[in-house]
């Protein structure tokens, strides 16, 4: 009878051991999003402003039903570039300042916020482009400027709770999108 138990007890321990996983590290994965390769063309929605767009968004009135404010929206990837116009009227400091503390009410959640200066002295375009990397609210913002007249400000925001690793292929593609449009961006000459 020992015996007999001996041998379950054997049985039983070496089927217990025997279920265990081995474990073996798992390969790094990373989203596949493919969007389609950027085709612009040139919008002009009766403001001070033109730029070029990517054919895939769509041109909104601003929410705020303020003229000039647009949104540029993404279905695909449920993002969206915010574009406020503002008249340059002996308020250009403040403008300036309001422009620059934007991009730092996303501190608290960004891991990087990197701003590079744009200058196109052709088309008298002067701004900032900043680029904001981690969990935070908007993964994109700029301003542009001819200095004397015009401002205009925007944000890229996606419809979802900011999860950086989750969306850096769209967020990617938007700031793309986005030096593009600060590229192409000319004011209308006034008469």
């Amino acid at each position: 009878m020992s015996r007999i138990l001996g041998i379950l007890s054997l049985l039983i321990f070496g089927f217990l051991v025997s279920c265990q996983d081995d474990v073996r590290p798992k390969p790094r994965a990373f989203l596949a999003l493919n969007y389609p390769a950027a085709n612009y063309h040139r919008v002009d929605i009766g403001c001070p402003y033109t730029f070029d767009i990517n054919k895939i968004a769509e041109v909104q009135p601003s929410r705020n039903k303020i003229p000039c404010w647009i949104d540029l929206i993404y279905p695909e990837m449920e993002g969206t570039i915010f574009l406020t116009y503002r008249p340059v009227q002996n308020n250009l400091d403040s403008l300036l300042t309001d422009a620059q503390k934007l991009p730092l009410q996303h501190t608290i959640k960004a891991d990087v916020i990197e701003g590079d200066i744009y200058t196109n002295d052709l088309h008298k375009t002067y701004g900032m482009f900043y680029e904001v990397e981690g969990n935070a609210a908007s993964q994109a913002q700029f301003y542009l400027t001819d200095s004397t007249r015009h401002f205009i400000t925007g944000s890229v925001y996606f419809n979802s709770i900011p999860n950086y690793d989750s969306i850096v292929p769209a967020a990617e593609y938007l700031r793309n999108d986005i030096r593009h449009l600060m590229e192409s961006l000319r004011w209308k000459e006034e008469n």
